[in-house]
């Protein structure tokens, strides 16, 4: 038996150190740009994005769970930080009292609204000065037919 990487796993390796490292360097650079300076994370603003797109501005604690990609108390802890600084708030459910949503505050919406603009801004410039348009859709299709990343599958 050979010792030797077969060509195909070797572009596939290649690929995903890529992928990780891109992933990586983006992550830096967005969120010393556009996150740190308001206090946020990356999680804080996938937070608040998921709840900026849901209606009523609210999601139950489970659905953030899943969009997130995150554990329960990993939730819970998140939503603590966002909630002491005044950017999302708990609202009982009338119909079941077991179910806490949690909702964007006013406050949390102006900061997703102001932040996002900067993130969106800053997003363009990473990939419009390395990339042409019609490469950023490829780009984005073919990501699209990861596991776990398709057009259903995106948290934000």
């Amino acid at each position: 038996m050979s010792r030797q990487v077969s060509r195909p796993q070797v572009i596939e390796l290649e690929t995903f150190a890529r992928l990780a490292r891109a992933h990586t360097v983006l992550r830096r650079e967005l969120e010393a740009e556009a996150l740190a300076p308001r206090g946020l994370t990356m999680s804080d603003f996938d937070a608040l994005l998921n709840l900026s797109k849901a209606e009523d501005n609210r999601l139950r604690r489970v659905d953030l769970v899943e969009a997130l990609m995150l554990t329960p108390s990993g939730v819970t802890r998140l939503l603590e930080g966002l909630q002491e600084g005044g950017l999302v708030e708990n609202v009982n459910c009338d119909d079941d009292a077991r179910v806490t949503w949690a909702r964007l505050t006013e406050e949390g919406a102006e900061t997703i609204e102001c932040v996002g603009a900067t993130y969106a801004k800053r997003l363009q410039q990473l990939f419009g000065d390395r990339l042409e348009p019609d490469e950023v859709a490829q780009l984005s299709e073919l990501l699209g037919k990861l596991p776990g990343v398709g057009a259903g599958d995106c948290a934000g």
